[in-house]
């Protein structure tokens, strides 16, 4: 058998997809991956609590930020309000949704916990919502996100998720999503 100078063969083809012949041998440089896949992410603290408090807000979407960018993602718009959490990402596909909100999570917990932002143990609650947006809509949604307190003048946490949820027909029962009966809407 013949010794076959690959690196040869990939320098002709470059990052294009495409096969060339090389001493009888048909070598295949393979297609990158591309997608545009965006989506919004929304959780809230443990028990609804109100503990992002302004003085260390942007400080945590600043940390947040940080770990969606440490995995590839591209963040597009953070609001993180005293009882709950809005992303919108544009997500890498190496990567799940659940395994970066629990990375996100876990992470900005500890943060939060070995600052000692709050008197009390800091964490995010079980579960998160996720919803994919069309390019087309990534402004309104991000525009959305940024307009959060203004918005949340007019209308609870508890009934904006509901509206999501239902917006984007998507099935639940009230009794299995967030701890809604620990504080008032």
């Amino acid at each position: 058998m013949q010794n076959v100078d690959f690196t040869k063969a990939f320098s002709q083809v470059g990052s294009r997809s495409e096969a060339v012949i090389f001493h009888g041998y048909q070598v295949k440089y393979v297609a990158n991956t591309y997608s545009q896949i965006t989506i919004q992410l929304v959780f809230s603290v443990k028990h609804r609590e109100a503990l992002v408090q302004p003085r260390f807000k942007d400080l945590l979407e600043m940390y947040i930020t940080g770990i969606i960018q440490a995995y590839g993602h591209k963040l597009l718009a953070i609001s993180c309000m005293p009882d709950h959490c809005h992303i919108l990402v544009g997500l890498n596909p190496n990567q799940s949704i659940s395994e970066l909100v629990r990375l996100i999570k876990s992470n900005s917990s500890k943060y939060m916990n070995e600052q000692k932002f709050c008197r009390k143990k800091f964490g995010w609650q079980n579960g998160y919502g996720a919803f994919s947006y069309s390019l087309e809509a990534m402004s309104n949604v991000a525009a959305y996100i940024e307009n959060q307190e203004e918005h949340h003048r007019k209308k609870a946490f508890k009934m904006e998720y509901i509206d999501l949820l239902e917006t984007y027909d998507v099935n639940y029962e009230e009794k299995y999503l967030f701890d809604w009966h620990i504080l008032p809407d």
